[in-house]
């Protein structure tokens, strides 16, 4: 009897282990088509000088000729000082959101509604934003250059016309974007501060930038990190506004790692270069999150 049930017992537990299997199983497979083999692909395409038009048997191995190469390719290191530029938008993001949220938890009625006209521009499709803002700044008939011409400035910027503003403009509009997804967070963030935490403060005479200093920022400090490290990665990742936007001009001022990537893949068809940009832009991420994960041992309160 004993072993019936023990073998029983051991049919239930392989049973639920196949289950188990089944429901991973789907998930699993899409990781390893979609994700796995293109990157393993990816990088092994880095080390030829492919051209995908020519077919698999035009392939040959160029070695590190390709990562050479990008170091002296004025377009390709325009596209990463541009992308580090864009990391400006990414405390910028995070200083509004913060006081944003904190207003709207604090010291506004109807937060809900708040939190979806703020949200909005996050779920919103980047092509509706972008055409948006495309007419905003126009610069003969937008609205923002006609005000500014309505206060006496003769000559107001063309905007994503011009060298000078098209970076510092899109710059702008990926902050509007992002404020909302912020806010978001950061407000979840704030409501799970123990409350008793500012009564104390309160007894012993704590004003409200002291409460703020020593309990808020620590408090919120691991949604701050989360919040850090998926920005900045995001900035690397940014692709739809320019295409739509700017496609990366005017004179490749706008231009960014995963434009130039795509510009060079599929314009250009030498599909070898753009893989080792792939790999440069991968190790440019890994190497800023883990420097930014031993620096949060400092700063970040669990």
């Amino acid at each position: 009897m004993k072993r019936t049930n023990k073998s029983i017992s051991l049919s239930m537990g392989a049973k639920e282990q196949v289950a188990g299997y089944l429901f991973v199983a789907p998930l699993m497979i899409g990781l390893i088509i979609l994700t796995l083999i293109p990157v393993i692909g990816s990088l092994l395409l880095s080390f030829t000088n492919w051209n995908f038009v020519a077919g698999i048997g035009a392939i040959k191995f160029a070695g590190l000729d390709n990562f050479a190469r990008l170091f002296h390719d004025s377009a390709f290191m325009q596209s990463l000082v541009n992308n580090l530029i864009f990391i400006i938008t990414v405390p910028i993001t995070l200083i509004l959101a913060l006081a944003l949220s904190i207003l709207i938890d604090k010291h506004v009625y109807m937060k809900d509604a708040f939190k979806v006209v703020y949200f909005l521009p996050y779920i919103s499709s980047i092509v509706a934003v972008a055409m948006v803002w495309q007419v905003l700044f126009h610069p003969s008939f937008g609205p923002v250059n006609k005000t500014l011409m309505s206060m006496g400035i003769a000559n107001p910027p063309k905007w994503l016309a011009d060298i000078d503003f098209a970076l510092p403009s899109l710059m702008m509009i990926q902050v509007w974007i992002l404020l909302g997804y912020n806010i978001i967070i950061y407000i979840a963030g704030l409501q799970s501060i123990p409350k008793d935490l500012y009564e104390a403060a309160d007894i012993d005479g704590a004003n409200t930038w002291v409460k703020f200093r020593n309990i808020t920022l620590p408090c919120i400090s691991p949604t701050t990190f989360f919040l850090l490290v998926t920005g900045i990665i995001g900035t690397f990742k940014i692709f739809d506004l320019i295409q739509v936007l700017t496609q990366g001009g005017p004179a490749n001022s706008t231009t960014v790692i995963v434009y130039e990537l795509y510009d060079t893949a599929f314009n250009q068809l030498k599909t070898g270069y753009a893989s080792s940009m792939a790999l440069i832009l991968f190790l440019i991420c890994l190497i800023i999150t883990g420097a930014q994960m031993l620096a949060q041992k400092k700063w970040v309160n669990y």
